[in-house]
């Protein structure tokens, strides 16, 4: 290729500077916070002390756990002045609300309901809740129909208190498609429940950003996951999740793209490994930072 001449360079480095002015200005519009799932900080300490690691390394509000010491996470959030991003239901998992057993149901109802009086307790206006365990034992249409029993008995629960019911898609083999996703919320007919959207755990079977576009004005919350196909493939699927941000397979700029399509506002929750170290979590803020101009 030849010399192009000096007109032709400046025009490129015109180009080239209002492109990257243009990026700059769209990343200082986008109202997003960052924020930090508890249960990753690996900072040791007692509550308080995790909360001021959190709160010094950047992070401007944290997303606590349910059935915690409500004392102990209100004064933390009263001394580091950070906000509740969310709270995360702690039974999902154990109790899951698919359960084949009524009695594992129940519990796992009365986990949600507690998870929602913690929410209102801190100010947080979600729970994050993982709705159902498709397994050998609990077939797909019954992890449908029990999960929405469960759920219609907690949404006048969570419609008194003010906090809304947030779906979360995880490797439960289950809602693995945002059209079903969407469906699954819209069955509700109720604005009590909605989704939290985790970016990374959608890369292994799909794109975050058309589940983005797709889910729209449902997305309530996000969690802020990086993801690499090349990690898993040699190591594991799991191993996937170890990749730092901005290294991994999600495409940032689309992603953020199709978060400002649907004008998402509010939280982006640090769900992501290297939180165990003050200067591991600084690196996470960093790493946020730079996905949100991206």
């Amino acid at each position: 290729m030849g010399y192009d001449g000096p007109v032709n360079r400046r025009r490129f480095l015109a180009t080239a500077g209002a492109a990257l002015a243009s990026q700059a200005l769209h990343a200082k519009t986008r109202d997003l916070h960052k924020a930090i799932m508890y249960a990753t900080v690996g900072v040791k300490g007692s509550v308080l002390e995790k909360f001021q690691a959190v709160k010094a390394a950047g992070f401007e509000g944290i997303e606590p756990m349910s059935h915690m010491s409500q004392s102990e996470v209100l004064d933390a959030f009263a001394a580091t002045g950070l906000k509740p991003a969310s709270c995360c239901c702690d039974t999902h998992w154990k109790k899951p609300l698919s359960d084949p057993d009524p009695a594992v149901r129940q519990a796992g109802l009365d986990g949600l309901i507690q998870a929602l009086k913690d929410a209102k307790a801190y100010g947080a206006s979600s729970v994050l809740l993982v709705p159902a365990v498709v397994n050998k034992n609990v077939s797909y249409a019954d992890a449908y129909k029990r999960s929405q029993e469960q759920i219609r008995k907690a949404i006048p629960v969570a419609k008194d208190l003010g906090v809304k019911i947030a779906i979360e898609n995880v490797w439960n083999q289950f809602l693995l498609s945002p059209l079903e996703a969407a469906r699954f919320v819209d069955e509700f007919e109720s604005p009590s429940v909605g989704w939290h959207f985790d970016i990374g755990n959608v890369v292994t079977y799909g794109f975050p950003e058309q589940w983005i576009r797709i889910l729209g004005k449902r997305i309530l919350k996000l969690h802020i996951k990086e993801y690499s196909r090349a990690k898993a493939e040699k190591q594991g699927r799991s191993a996937g999740f170890q990749a730092a941000y901005m290294t991994g397979d999600n495409d940032w700029p689309t992603v953020m793209a199709a978060l400002d399509e649907i004008g998402y506002t509010g939280w982006g929750i640090a769900e992501q490994p290297g939180g165990d170290t003050p200067e591991g979590l600084k690196t996470l803020t960093t790493g946020m930072d730079q996905i949100f101009a991206s």
